[in-house]
């Protein structure tokens, strides 16, 4: 077990973020995580957070899977003072981290993500890691599923990923997995590319558009810069933001704020609406 202290950090909040769909509640204050063939209690209490691993797996990879090298109150600190909504954003969801995730999971599940909600993404790639990912054990003696790799995905039929209920992203994740193990698509070359290189890349890929490729250049290759633009931030970007998110000023930290922006939307503001309600 490791224990540690650490600021802007909230599992709660980043296991309801939207980026990651494989962190699981398990009871008050404790998390699962599965990443990749990773496996991974934790739980937390205030700043302090209880990591059930041993050191050699903290250090080597759930250390840098959970971004704890950064300071992430040097981002908070960079929302302009005069910005009410950004700030209301930030502080709302100071703990979530941008997590440093598989390429080739971001990439299945934000083609699963298009036209569909977190509980449904959750359900879906759930079914497709029991359907096809390697069966592993954790430290408990309990079995768990690895993630499906592309070669294990690449010779199904198009429509065989719909008894998953992916629906009409079957193909994009078929599709995308042929293009993988097929070596048309080397994922070692995105990940050595910049932002722009690498979205550009992705974007050649059957199924992915702009939202998908910059979700998965922020959560899949940690490109700080790129700034999903869905629904609750359009809404957002409509109602404060009518010229523009001002994108030069927060340079090289966008895609964190968009996080805290998006969270506020998702979260945020549907708590204030209830308490709204309640008062009313």
């Amino acid at each position: 077990m490791i224990e540690r202290i650490v600021d802007y950090f909230n599992l709660d909040q980043i296991c309801q973020s939207g980026q990651c769909f494989r962190m699981h509640a398990e009871g008050e204050n404790r998390y699962s995580v599965i990443a990749g063939k990773h496996y991974l209690e934790l739980e937390q209490q205030g700043r302090r957070c209880y990591f059930d691993c041993d050191e050699a797996a903290f250090e080597n990879f759930w250390k840098d899977y959970f971004d704890l090298g950064t300071d992430y109150g040097s981002y908070t600190g960079r929302v302009a003072g005069t910005d009410s909504y950004l700030r209301d954003a930030a502080a709302f969801g100071a703990g979530i981290r941008i997590l440093r995730q598989d390429l080739w999971e971001m990439i299945v599940s934000f083609l699963i993500s298009q036209q569909n909600h977190i509980t449904r993404i959750r359900r879906c790639i759930d079914n497709i890691c029991t359907g096809y990912g390697e069966i592993l054990e954790n430290g408990h003696g309990k079995a768990y599923h690895a993630f499906p790799t592309p070669q294990a995905l690449a010779v199904l039929p198009e429509d065989a990923l719909m008894a998953c209920n992916l629906g009409y992203r079957s193909k994009y994740v078929v599709r995308a997995a042929r293009s993988v193990a097929g070596g048309e698509c080397s994922l070692a070359t995105i990940r050595g590319l910049s932002y722009p290189e690498a979205k550009e890349k992705l974007l050649q890929l059957y199924g992915v558009g702009e939202k998908v490729a910059d979700c998965i250049c922020l959560y899949g290759l940690h490109h700080l810069e790129a700034f999903p633009v869905d629904t609750h931030i359009r809404q957002a970007m409509e109602a404060h933001y009518k010229e523009g998110f001002p994108m030069e000023r927060y340079a090289g930290c966008q895609g964190v704020l968009q996080q805290y922006i998006f969270y506020y939307e998702l979260a945020g503001n549907t708590l204030h609406q209830g308490k709204r309600a309640k008062t009313s």
